[in-house]
């Protein structure tokens, strides 16, 4: 599934990954990978911005602010069985 990469909350500092590739580990949509023994972000448009590599990054090299924006949107229609909707849209419907 992709997801709108232009709204992900998803941040990266690549300087400050040490390389343990837990993001890497815990990430369950590949977002991403290592390189040089170092985290590389390899496709943020699937991040669905659940948190898990964020919670697991000891040296804090990953922000993304779970539960917000248009993949949490996108899960709570499905799990309610609703239209999904995010807010981010001028649309009636709120829909992405």
């Amino acid at each position: 599934m992709r997801y709108l990469e232009s709204v992900i909350t998803l941040e990266f500092d690549a300087a400050r990954c040490n390389g343990c590739a837990m993001c890497v580990a815990v990430c369950p949509h590949a977002v991403f990978r290592l390189e040089s023994k170092r985290a590389v972000l390899a496709d943020r448009g699937a991040c669905m911005e659940c948190g898990a590599c964020a919670r697991n990054c000891e040296p804090g090299a990953i922000r993304v602010r779970s539960g917000v924006g248009c993949a949490a949107g996108i899960l709570a229609g499905v799990v309610a069985g609703t239209e999904p909707t995010c807010g981010c849209s001028t649309t009636p419907t709120g829909g992405c």
